[in-house]
């Protein structure tokens, strides 16, 4: 049998009748993997907070965040947000007053009460930043074009790069101090990578106004906060070699600068289709020469028949890749996709120190419309949790 192929029909069918009968199904995801990395999920406010919660473009009843809860509890020993830590909505006015921490409060709270692994996501990011971090006195360019970078971000008279600095360390010393011992990894810098050309960096307003430096100063201040926080920077794509070489460049000259560049989050939204075991594989083997741990940090699998031409995660064209209804036989192919990843992840062990699935079931999901999660709407487990577990159990049996 190959060392990629899929879980076997009997083991299958014995987990999932357990699953049907209504028992447990041991083992859960997080001691499957105990003696190999952390598993973790993205949660929403309803989750954190254990109510109906007007966020995250989910719509749950009290019953079903209530499952949605025990089985976060149930299933996994780590812990993202959704988005309540990203900038926009932590601090959507200016200064010490402009904070809401109430959310990412109960977010950490949660984490806390349930001794899980806390993951601050994020504090720098070209989106879901308030307009007031870039405003400024001096004028813009005098021609904004889509290639600049910008889709919907401020265009108007800029900050500085003092003042954009100023507000940067002020916004990571505030956030990150505020958690400090409690939040373990940061994603310091998210998805600052050029997705197309030869340009190393995305033409963010970062970019513009301080220059490639921002990300150096970022690590700078996220460490000055927390000097025992493990920093990570985070992107998208990583699967294709193109966009890895750029991600091994950005390290290894911020490694060169003594940047405290201390993990690689390499997001992993992929579909049926893509990436074979074998590119998955390169990509794990290239992201090991940068001597650094690597953390899985937003697995998802797209079963929708628009999401299977390539596997980037960019916000604004995430759309069309849920458009198109279901690829045929979705359950069995993402069962087969799903048990290839956790392959190579255990391959790869030394290195992999997390695997974070991008919400708690589809109901959730943000491509909700691909099915993408181990768990349906209704927190029931599909064909893919049985895969994923067989993969652990073969592991444990070869032994």
């Amino acid at each position: 049998m190959s060392r990629f192929s899929t879980s076997s029909a009997t083991a299958l069918t014995i987990v999932l009748l357990a699953a049907q009968s209504g028992y447990s199904l041991p083992p859960t995801l997080k001691d499957a993997y105990k003696d190999d990395f952390l598993v973790g999920v993205a949660i929403n406010r309803d989750i954190a907070m254990d109510t109906v919660a007007p966020a995250d473009n989910v719509s749950r009843t009290q019953g079903r965040v209530d499952k949605d809860v025990a089985l976060v509890k149930e299933q996994f020993n780590q812990i993202s947000p959704e988005n309540d830590l990203k900038w926009s909505l932590i601090q959507p006015r200016p200064g010490p007053d402009g904070y809401d921490f109430a959310p990412a409060d109960a977010y950490v709270n949660f984490g806390v009460a349930n001794h899980m692994y806390i993951v601050g996501h994020n504090l720098v990011w070209h989106s879901q930043v308030p307009d007031w971090v870039f405003r400024g006195t001096n004028p813009p360019p005098a021609q904004i074009t889509p290639s600049m970078g910008f889709r919907r971000e401020y265009s108007g008279p800029r900050a500085s790069r003092e003042e954009l600095l100023q507000r940067m360390h002020d916004h990571i010393a505030t956030v990150v101090g505020r958690y400090k011992g409690k939040i373990q990894v940061w994603d310091v810098v998210n998805e600052a990578l050029s997705d197309n050309g030869t340009n190393l960096l995305r033409n963010s307003l970062w970019l513009q106004i301080i220059g490639p430096d921002f990300i150096a100063k970022a690590f700078e201040y996220a460490h000055e906060a927390d000097p025992d926080a493990i920093l990570r920077y985070n992107d998208y794509g990583l699967e294709n070699p193109v966009k890895r070489r750029k991600l091994i460049a950005l390290i290894k000259s911020l490694q060169a600068q003594g940047v405290p560049v201390m993990a690689i989050g390499t997001q992993t939204h992929v579909n049926v289709s893509s990436p074979t075991p074998e590119q998955e594989d390169q990509e794990l083997t290239d992201l090991e020469t940068l001597g650094l741990p690597i953390h899985v940090t937003e697995l998802d699998v797209n079963g929708a028949q628009g999401g299977q031409r390539g596997f980037g995660a960019d916000v604004a064209s995430n759309g069309a890749t849920t458009q198109g209804g279901l690829v045929s036989d979705a359950d069995q192919r993402l069962a087969a996709q799903y048990a290839n990843l956790f392959k190579v992840f255990l391959k790869h062990h030394n290195y992999v120190k997390v695997v974070t699935f991008w919400g708690v079931n589809d109901g959730v999901s943000w491509r909700q419309r691909g099915h993408p999660l181990l768990f349906d709407g209704n927190d029931q487990p599909k064909p893919a949790f049985a895969a994923v577990i067989n993969v652990a159990t073969e592991k444990s049996d070869s032994k």
